[in-house]
């Protein structure tokens, strides 16, 4: 992963397999995945020891750790896979989790990738200029899947 974007991507993708293939309808009951060791720990005010802990906002001095808050990731976890059930009746909230927000993500991508990421990408993954930069310095000429890091990672271009 080579951004943050990637990064959050993967790793709702993963916490999320469990209710896409309907062993568990949330991610406090998705045994055996990293969410509900988190979610587990964030109920007594802790991180778990045995993952990586979340550092926060990565446009702020942090120490070595997840760039995103425990608080922002639950809360993308749980909009995430509200949105993935199909057996759900009810509409998503108009307000955007934060680190959506924060990462420029549009939520109709985010909601492509949580159901796509593992077929979409094989290799590299993050903004398409980082994706270009990681090829040229390990030689490649071509990354698979830089259309897509293109249109659903990369931040909006402003003028």
């Amino acid at each position: 992963m080579l951004d943050e974007r990637a990064l959050a991507a993967c790793m709702t993708y993963v916490d999320l397999n469990p209710i896409r293939t309907k062993m568990a309808d949330r991610p406090e009951t998705s045994d055996h995945t990293s969410i509900q060791r988190r979610i587990s720990a964030a109920r007594d005010g802790k991180q778990p020891q045995q993952l990586f802990p979340f550092a926060g906002n990565p446009r702020e001095s942090m120490p070595v750790g997840l760039p995103f808050q425990l608080r922002d990731y639950l809360e993308l976890v749980d909009w995430s896979g509200r949105c993935l059930r199909e057996d759900k009746r009810g509409a998503i909230d108009n307000q955007l989790p934060p680190i959506l927000e924060r990462l420029q993500i549009d939520p109709r991508h985010w909601l492509y990738l949580n159901c796509n990421f593992e077929s979409r990408f094989k290799y590299l993954v993050g903004a398409a200029h980082l994706v270009r930069n990681a090829c040229e310095q390990l030689g490649k000429r071509w990354a698979q899947g830089i259309c897509d890091c293109d249109h659903y990672l990369s931040p909006p271009i402003t003028s």
